[in-house]
C-alpha cells in the first residue's frame, strides 16, 4: 500500500539547484559560472530586447507604414444564410450570443447579404448591409438599427 511519506518524484524529475559561488572546490566558485569579465559577468549585467550591441537595431532599421486605429469598431458578422438556419424570430446581438451562434468578444453586430431568408424576423444590428435589409424586409421581416 502506498503510503503518504513514501512517494517520491519520478527518477529524473527533481534536479539539484545548482549552487553558484561556494568557493572553488565545488566547481562553481570564484566567478560563479559568469566567466571572466564582460557585461554579463557584473551586477545588473543585461541587454534589453532587441539590442544589437549598439549597431541600428532590426526595429529601427524596416520601415514603418500606416497606424493602427484604436478608435476602430470591431463587428461580429453574421450573413442571412446562417440566421435562415437559427429558429429565432427576434435577433439581437444578445440572443445570438445566448443561443451559442456567436462566439466572437466584439460588442457590435452586423448583417451581411450571402444567401436567403424565407421567414419574417425582427433585426437589432449595429450595421446591415443594403442587400441584407432589402432580403429581410422583402421576406416580411423587419430591421432596426442601434447605436
Amino acid at each position: 500500500m502506498l503510503r503518504l511519506g513514501e512517494i517520491k518524484n519520478a527518477v529524473g524529475a527533481h534536479r539539484d539547484v545548482k549552487r553558484l559561488g561556494r568557493g572553488q572546490g565545488s566547481g562553481r566558485g570564484g566567478t560563479a559560472g559568469k566567466g571572466n569579465k564582460g557585461q554579463l559577468a557584473r551586477t545588473g549585467g543585461k541587454v534589453r530586447r532587441g539590442f544589437e550591441g549598439g549597431q541600428m537595431p532590426l526595429y529601427r532599421r524596416i520601415p514603418k507604414r500606416g497606424f493602427t486605429n484604436i478608435f476602430r469598431k470591431q463587428y461580429a458578422v453574421i450573413n442571412l444564410d446562417d440566421l435562415s438556419r437559427l429558429s429565432m424570430v427576434e435577433i439581437s446581438l444578445e440572443s445570438l450570443k445566448s443561443a451559442g451562434a456567436l462566439k466572437t468578444p466584439y460588442n457590435a453586430l452586423k448583417i451581411l447579404g450571402r444567401g436567403d431568408i424565407n421567414k419574417p424576423i425582427k433585426i437589432r444590428a449595429h450595421a446591415i448591409s443594403d442587400s441584407a435589409k432589402q432580403k429581410i424586409e422583402k421576406a416580411g421581416g423587419s430591421v432596426e438599427i442601434v447605436s
